[in-house]
């Protein structure tokens, strides 16, 4: 019973989380100077948010140097380092190399990840 009622409650929280998101992600991703490389539904200098979200759906791992993650660590750690052949031959520069701003990269994979369909 216990186990039940802590799923319940992380699942209320993931989804109030998740109704923040959806209204101020927009303002995080020109924060970052997402905006730049990406857009939700179509390919700029980088992937559409909608296909990376369709690429990882249902995806529970991923792999970044040579290390596999659970899904959600893997791609805040993708987005803060920067990758490189994944979406094609344009490499994504680091976007938090020294990881000070770990908060907001995870705030923005769980939005591609979650909100964006």
């Amino acid at each position: 019973m216990k186990s039940f009622i802590g799923s319940m409650v992380a699942s209320a929280i993931l989804t109030v989380a998740n109704g923040a998101w959806a209204t101020e992600m927009p303002e995080l991703t020109k924060k970052h100077d997402c905006d730049i490389c990406h857009d939700i539904d179509k390919k700029l200098v980088g992937p559409a948010w909608k296909d990376v979200a369709k690429k990882y759906k249902g995806a529970t791992k991923y792999t970044f140097g040579g290390k596999e993650y659970g899904l959600e660590d893997g791609l805040v750690m993708a987005v803060s380092k920067g990758t490189s052949g994944n979406w094609g031959s344009m490499p994504m520069p680091a976007n938090d190399p020294n990881g000070t701003k770990q908060t907001d990269m995870r705030g923005l994979v769980r939005f591609i990840l979650y909100q964006v369909d």
